[in-house]
């Protein structure tokens, strides 16, 4: 794995790729995710940082664990990941693109059709 150069910490990183790996249907509802051990070897970091990381997805509700066999995704973390990345996008990602669009005079007709070519482009 390879960590970005930014002011987000390493377990944060972690967490969010596992999220990312819960909606991608690489960890099905109620299948097992990988050790503590098992992930710290895989991306190369301490098992302190991944154990952190799983102890974030236990607290939001997203992985649960069953003593002695491992850690396994909620049925229900699909559903938990979109609305917490809802918010993030509708409270902190899109007010400031906004602020540039009205600076720079962009209609939301404007903005609405380049999201349409965007979709046709990429087939989102």
């Amino acid at each position: 794995m390879t960590f970005e150069e930014n002011n987000k910490a390493i377990y944060l990183q972690i967490a969010d790729r596992i999220a990312d790996e819960i909606m991608s249907g690489r960890y099905d509802t109620e299948s097992r995710i990988p050790s503590v051990r098992e992930f710290a070897a895989s991306v190369e970091v301490n098992v302190n940082t991944v154990m952190r990381s799983y102890e974030r997805l236990t607290n939001k509700g997203l992985i649960y664990q069953k003593r002695g066999i491992g850690f396994f995704v909620a049925p229900d973390a699909k559903e938990k990941i979109m609305a917490e990345r809802g918010e993030e996008l509708m409270t902190k990602q899109l007010p400031p693109l906004f602020k540039t669009m009205k600076v720079m005079g962009i209609t939301p007709d404007q903005l609405k059709k380049s999201y349409e070519d965007f979709l046709r482009k990429y087939e989102v």
